[in-house]
């Protein structure tokens, strides 16, 4: 077998293929506005605030034709495109949607890892719903979901998780697109490393800043290479560059991160005040584990200054943390280096992870549950 698939001597090769359906709803959330109120339809939209503090949550592939995207201030995007729409988002709704597209996954497959609201793995190796091949039961999901709830989907089918997920963006929106076993390393090596899931912009930007702009570039590299470059993450690249990804399908995905944060209507500038922050932003997140009973050992501290400029900084414990107090302690411990702050703080955030048993089998790590604070 190519791309990873070593079946045993007197194995059935076929057998040993996975089935793997990754599932992306079509600009899910602005979809979901245009579907109930036709006086959006065929105009630019975005879920998300029009403030001056205002991010944009999603956007409508009519705004995306502007260069409208996710996680842009609200005001850049009026600036990019003066027609845009703002709507608040409704999680409500998009919950309720997506319960609705869960409840069809679970016709065709018993194994599905939801990764948000709006996609999903599914791993059809077992041809529950008897349509034949993983192919036809993507394309069976998807007139479903047209049908039962009104929105376009696009899907992903190949034998692993990664390639899967890269074939669903491929002909979006409403596409479908199969990169079967033997072609997928071919497939990975026509691509930018910016579209690599679990590739983020530091690390495509020092890949760039080697000679590493597509998947064939590194197909390039060899493993000491990647190793003095990349440190542990060096077999995952060469693993993923050659269209190899072993992680199964999980339903009963852990926590692999929680958090929230909290966008200020003015920035912030007092030492005073952006402790009281930290501290608002660190009582939510931990009422948030306590009801999840997650008891994680690493915080992270996400601030943004008033010139968008992002940085992180996180701090592993040597045991859990139990309180909101430690939490809050913890925070503190990061914050107080970076005080004086050199500008304002637009933007504050505390995610915790590590979490109690958890286990590291996915060499991409999830996403964190991200609770805004606005």
């Amino acid at each position: 077998m190519e791309d990873g698939e070593n079946p045993a001597p007197g194995h059935d090769a076929a057998a040993s293929v996975r089935k793997i359906i990754h599932v992306d709803m079509d600009a899910f959330y602005a979809s979901v506005e245009q579907r109930d109120d036709p006086a959006l339809r065929g105009k630019p939209v975005a879920v998300g605030g029009s403030s001056r503090r205002g991010v944009v949550a999603a956007a409508s592939y009519e705004a995306r034709k502007f260069g409208v995207r996710s996680a842009m201030p609200s005001i850049t995007a009026k600036r990019q495109c003066p027609d845009l729409v703002f709507v608040p988002p409704r999680f409500d709704a998009y919950r309720e949607v997506s319960h609705q597209i869960r409840a069809i996954f679970h016709d065709y497959a018993d194994e599905v890892e939801p990764l948000s609201l709006d996609e999903a793995y599914l791993d059809v190796s077992r041809d529950k719903g008897s349509l034949g091949s993983a192919t036809a039961t993507a394309n069976l999901i998807r007139r479903r979901i047209r049908e039962e709830t009104g929105l376009t989907a696009s899907a992903g089918v190949s034998y692993n998780k990664f390639i899967a997920k890269l074939a669903s963006d491929q002909n979006k929106p409403d596409g479908l697109t199969v990169i079967p076993p033997g072609k997928g390393a071919a497939f990975v090596q026509t691509l930018s490393i910016r579209r690599f899931h679990g590739i983020g912009p530091v690390t495509a930007a020092k890949m760039e800043g080697l000679g590493i702009f597509s998947g064939a570039d590194l197909a390039a590299k060899d493993a000491m290479w990647l190793a003095e470059h990349f440190g542990n993450n060096a077999e995952w690249l060469h693993n993923l560059a050659r269209g190899i990804d072993h992680r199964r399908v999980r339903s009963n995905r852990p926590l692999k991160s929680l958090g929230g944060e909290r966008t200020f209507f003015n920035d912030l500038i007092a030492d005073t005040e952006i402790r009281e922050a930290l501290a608002h932003v660190c009582t939510v997140v931990w009422d948030r584990a306590a009801k999840k009973g997650a008891r994680g050992r690493t915080v992270t501290l996400k601030l943004r200054y008033a010139d968008f400029q992002t940085i992180t900084r996180a701090r592993s414990l040597p045991a859990p943390i139990l309180d909101g107090a430690a939490l809050l302690a913890a925070g503190e411990a990061i914050l107080a280096p970076l005080l004086p702050t050199p500008q304002g703080i637009r933007l504050l955030g505390v995610t915790l992870s590590k979490f109690e048993g958890e286990e590291d089998e996915d060499a991409v790590a999830a996403p964190a549950d991200l609770l805004s604070l606005i």
